[in-house]
């Protein structure tokens, strides 16, 4: 469908061409000149010490749990805490990574993994000590990073952070990434940095970003070339290409930033008089939600399946040139792949409760006033239809 208001667009300017026309008389397209350009200028703008490129988001996921597996020396099938709610790459890295996710329930304030859920866990004697946890940071919310961190630091495990969402969050004035071991990104479309394709792992851990350079190039030393494979790896390079693009999507960053800021603000307060029939997410005091999207959950959390549910409230956007999407829902109970871990439904309910009655509406640099008004307007006619 062409929608009229999308999740994102890609429009490649001026010195993105200059770089892919540079890339194509160079004649070599895999990792060289730009990725390595665009991992230092990444991990300068947002604090890291280290920044790893790989070919895609979940693989930046594979690689650095990976690397955790591998420092840690546990076994495969060792447990990572994750939440129940989040985009399948969360748990698809996990098992690809040899490890086992452990899903815990979410907060329905931030959409994000409950610290009482996680203490729970670690408290249960019928569980083995789990090797990390990893923080999803849904919608860009990135609460309650700092209690996750805590409990993280306070039982000696990896936390790492999937910000694919968050890019520039923060929390009580620092980013993300200063409460974590690692966090990983992504650049596919829609994202705020848009490659493409593309992901990224970034950490101050010197023993860490060395162990995830091998894990992507087959398990090689970092930087070697020669056929010595010393663990099991993956080909998880980036490419010249969508680094280029990246690049010039690196260099708008803030002023994509503000513009998105502004847009969720307005959708906000378009959509204030709606708070009777819909959960809307502002900015709790200390934070800075990254504005990748537009989360909504309806109130009525029984209206699952009715001409007042998330099904009919979706069907109606769709129609009206809006692309939307759901809320991911809970991944062991909601989600047929995962029927092979054998939960139930009701073992997750906020999860399972966001999944029946959540979906997220575009905020992107490409949206203007009109825009704003015509998604309000049509979710306003929606609620006031006879039922």
């Amino acid at each position: 469908m062409n929608y009229r208001i999308p999740f994102g667009n890609l429009k490649i300017g001026e010195s993105a061409k200059r770089r892919i026309a540079a890339v194509l008389d160079s004649s070599w397209i895999s990792e060289g000149h730009y990725v390595r350009e665009f991992e230092e200028k990444f991990a300068a703008k947002f604090g890291w010490k280290h920044a790893v490129a790989t070919s895609s988001g979940t693989d930046a996921g594979i690689v650095v749990w990976s690397a955790v597996r591998e420092l840690t020396g546990e076994y495969p099938g060792a447990a990572v805490l994750t939440p129940a709610c989040a985009f399948v790459a969360t748990a698809n890295c996990l098992l690809a990574s040899g490890l086992y996710p452990r899903f815990i329930d979410v907060e329905i304030d931030t959409l994000n993994i409950e610290p009482s859920g996680v203490l729970a866990f670690l408290s249960d004697s019928r569980f083995t000590k789990p090797v990390g946890i990893q923080f999803v940071a849904t919608m860009g919310n990135p609460s309650p990073i700092d209690k996750v961190a805590k409990i993280a630091e306070e039982h000696d495990l990896y936390l790492v952070a999937d910000q694919c969402e968050s890019h520039g969050a923060m929390l009580y004035g620092k980013h993300i990434g200063q409460y974590v071991d690692a966090s990983i990104y992504s650049f596919y479309a829609a994202h705020l940095i848009v490659g493409g394709e593309g992901g990224i792992i970034c950490t101050d851990d010197d023993a860490l970003a060395e162990m995830c350079q091998s894990v992507k190039s087959h398990g090689r030393p970092p930087g070697s070339i020669f056929f010595d494979f010393q663990r099991v790896g993956f080909n998880s390079k980036w490419n010249e290409f969508c680094a280029a693009v990246a690049l010039e999507s690196l260099e708008r960053f803030d002023k994509n930033f503000a513009k998105r800021r502004e847009v969720r603000r307005k959708l906000i307060e378009a959509l204030s008089s709606m708070e009777d029939k819909l959960i809307l997410y502002r900015d709790d005091p200390g934070e800075v939600i990254s504005p990748h999207a537009f989360p909504v959950v309806l109130r009525d959390e029984n209206s699952w399946g009715t001409t007042r549910g998330l099904g009919a409230l979706y069907k109606a956007l769709d129609d009206s040139g809006i692309q939307c999407k759901t809320l991911f829902g809970s991944l062991p109970t909601q989600h047929k792949v995962f029927e092979l871990l054998g939960h139930k439904l009701g073992d997750f309910p906020v999860a399972e409760r966001i999944g029946r009655t959540g979906l997220h509406l575009p905020c992107n640099e490409f949206m203007d006033d009109d825009d704003v008004i015509y998604i309000a307007d049509r979710v306003r006619e929606f609620y006031q239809q006879e039922k």
